[in-house]
């Protein structure tokens, strides 16, 4: 049980997991990136719209702009 707080036994299988993981190619990374622009992009055209909307309804319900 003492190997457990070893250092370099941690070291070792920190390395070991690392190398298990299957990293994105660079293909995938660039889709998933410009994926997630598009996607940023929409919703704050989305929220711009509804925010414009309920503020002329607001102001329309309370005669602010009359």
């Amino acid at each position: 049980m003492a190997s457990k707080n070893n250092p370099i036994t941690f070291l070792q299988q920190v390395r070991a997991e690392t190398a298990k993981v299957v990293w994105p190619s660079q293909r995938e990374t660039m889709i998933s990136t410009v994926m997630v622009l598009v996607m940023v992009f929409v919703a704050a055209i989305f929220f711009f719209a509804a925010d414009q909307l309920m503020g002329w309804g607001i102001s329309l319900i309370l005669n602010i702009g009359a």
